[in-house]
């Protein structure tokens, strides 16, 4: 019988687990920054551009320092070559969100 391995990604036993969020990329902005909502999404602009997975790279800059974690813990699971992305964050919960929206 063989034994189940955790998935590169997976939190430890007792660790929260991945936090998975919608985004809006908007590339070449003027710095980047949390833009607010749409369509359920965070809209994060990005100063680089969409070139050779720049964008990307800042996108996962800007996770890590905003929630204080290290680049490995942010991993774009969609979207890799588009706008709408999921990212997920490994060790933070909906509640360490930096922004939230308003009803």
């Amino acid at each position: 019988m063989s034994r189940l391995r955790p998935q590169p990604g997976t939190p430890r036993v007792g660790a929260p687990g991945p936090l998975e969020i919608a985004v809006r990329v908007i590339p070449r902005a003027r710095k980047t920054e949390f833009a607010g909502f749409r369509d359920d999404a965070l809209v994060i602009r990005v100063a680089a551009p969409p070139v050779d997975g720049a964008a990307n790279g800042a996108l996962i800059e800007f996770f890590a320092s905003a929630f204080h974690v290290p680049r490995r813990a942010v991993h774009i699971v969609s979207g890799d070559r588009g706008r709408q992305k999921r990212v997920a964050i490994d060790g933070v919960t909906r509640e360490q969100m930096p922004w939230s929206r308003t009803s």
